[in-house]
């Protein structure tokens, strides 16, 4: 764990939001959502877990909405998970898990076997389909019954290819507005963590397990919902959705 005295963990916090809604103004109503179907299927006290957690942008809300609840975040990075456990230090209802989701055991490093509920927002894109249809077997397998997976994502529906290349055309409009508005992108961000004393080590950590970005796949929200009713959910549909992004939820 990297700490750091003195460092405004809140302020990084706050800084990746921003970052984050530079591409998604929407994200806030992702997380209500995705808090919304969480109370309405496992009630206000789940254990979660926070896959590729991040900062644990997810965890902070949980938290903030249902005091009750209780938190495992697991991720890779370094850099983002310093964030999150200098944020969470003196929180006994949160944990973080060092694990790559691509490493077959990573399962084992968690604290429980199961959980009520497992949430991932802006992440998974990262993955290929392959991994990702095998990522979504394990996750079947942490969700107790009747408990639910929800994955806030790009999903990409190539029949509309026209809807799609306008949809793309305006958003991006309205970033390049936002940057001469003094907006941090991702490439910004990371270049300011890599000069921060406390965070210089783990970004460079990063990018040697990262490099710039991963080259993943986007597809349909209908694929991600077959797959995961492939995989031992009983129901799966989208919940959410803009016309670029969708909150998927499916229910064991």
């Amino acid at each position: 764990m990297t700490t750091g005295v003195g460092t405004d963990w809140q302020a990084w916090q706050e800084s990746w939001d921003r970052q984050q809604e530079w591409y998604m103004p929407d994200r806030e109503d992702r997380f209500r959502i995705m808090l919304d179907m969480v109370e309405a299927l496992t009630g206000p006290a789940p254990r979660v877990l926070d896959l590729a957690c991040g900062t644990g942008s997810i965890t902070a809300r949980l938290l903030a909405r249902f005091p009750e609840a209780t938190s495992t975040g697991v991720d890779l990075d370094p850099a983002l998970l310093a964030i999150a456990e200098g944020t969470f230090a003196d929180d006994e209802r949160v944990t973080f898990v060092t694990a790559d989701l691509k490493d077959p055991e990573w399962t084992t490093s968690l604290p429980y076997d199961s959980y009520d509920a497992v949430l991932t927002a802006t992440a998974l894109h990262w993955l290929h389909s392959e991994p990702l249809a095998a990522l979504y077997g394990q996750v079947a397998g942490l969700v107790r019954d009747g408990g639910v997976f929800m994955n806030a994502d790009h999903m990409i529906d190539e029949s509309t290819p026209r809807i799609n290349a306008a949809e793309r055309a305006h958003r991006h409009t309205q970033m390049d507005q936002a940057k001469r508005n003094g907006a941090l992108d991702w490439a910004e961000w990371w270049r300011l963590a890599a000069q921060d004393p406390v965070l210089a080590g783990p970004t460079a950590r990063r990018y040697e397990i990262y490099g710039e970005h991963a080259d993943g796949d986007m597809p349909s929200p209908a694929w991600h919902a077959r797959v995961l009713r492939e995989k031992g959910f009983g129901e799966a549909r989208a919940v959410w959705c803009s016309p670029s992004d969708t909150v998927l939820l499916a229910l064991k």
